[in-house]
């Protein structure tokens, strides 16, 4: 079910923005700029119109946002049956390039994450080609 508008939070650099969803996807992102079209695009659409959620496996049971003082820096604090996670998203000011910053934080607890990055250019219309790479990742223990 789609978010309503008020269910988003906003994070930018002055040149363009982002809406960040409460269920941890960045929904809406022109870049690099406003005038570009969206590679993020799910607000007008379907999560296949792109997005980047970042969120908890299993059930949310509460959640709350807030601002972090007078900054766009977006907290997103996801709580579950097993822990509590901050979700941190923010973009610093231009440098060379437009940044978008996001940053999991554990809280209390042990909270498994997943992530989801669809990019469609064109405002969801354009899928670009990608090919998928299997690779093992490897756990410390592995390595020796």
């Amino acid at each position: 079910m789609p978010l309503g508008i008020e269910d988003y939070g906003l994070i930018g650099d002055c040149e363009t923005a982002a809406l960040v969803g409460c269920d941890g996807s960045i929904d809406w992102l022109c870049w690099p700029a406003f005038s570009s079209d969206a590679c993020f695009a799910a607000i007008l659409g379907t999560q296949g119109n792109g997005r980047w959620l970042i969120a908890p496996c299993e059930t949310i049971t509460a959640f709350s946002r807030r601002y972090w003082d007078n900054t766009l820096i977006l907290e997103t604090r996801f709580e579950t049956a097993s822990g509590t996670v901050a979700l941190i998203d923010f973009m610093p000011p231009r440098g060379k390039a437009s940044d978008v910053v996001r940053l999991v934080r554990g809280v209390s607890g042990r909270v498994k994450m997943r992530m989801e990055l669809v990019i469609r250019f064109g405002f969801g219309a354009d899928i670009p080609w990608v090919k998928r790479s299997v690779r093992r990742c490897l756990r410390s223990a592995d390595r020796t």
